[in-house]
């Protein structure tokens, strides 16, 4: 059974976008179980070329950032609720495109992306 109610899945879902970062403190904020975070969390580093590879923080842009991204959080939360991600899929639609094809497959009832 799922240790973490449906309704915080959801919730949690909902605040995903596929383009942020989430810093371990906020992930412990929004009581994401530790093993999650112990498992998504990694140090990523900002890439210069484009706006779009470029880690910004409240302080402005920073060289790297430890935190969860949220879109290996919304594949989980994904799993959770019994949704199978294909382990291409991110390559496939992209980081945005892939959490908002989560969203719609938790409101139609899909278990497969």
């Amino acid at each position: 059974m799922n240790a973490v109610p449906r309704h915080r899945l959801l919730s949690l879902l909902a605040e995903c976008t596929g383009d942020e970062i989430w810093s371990v403190d906020h992930c412990r904020a929004r009581r994401i179980p530790e093993t999650w975070i112990q498992q998504l969390s990694d140090a990523y580093e900002s890439g210069f070329k484009s706006d779009h590879q470029t880690i910004y923080t409240a302080d402005g842009v920073t060289n790297q950032y430890h935190g969860v991204r949220d879109v290996d959080l919304a594949i989980r939360l994904a799993e959770s609720m019994g949704i199978h991600v294909d382990a291409n899929a991110l390559a496939r639609l992209g980081r945005a495109r892939l959490v908002q094809a989560i969203k719609d497959a938790v409101m139609n009832g899909d278990d497969e992306l």
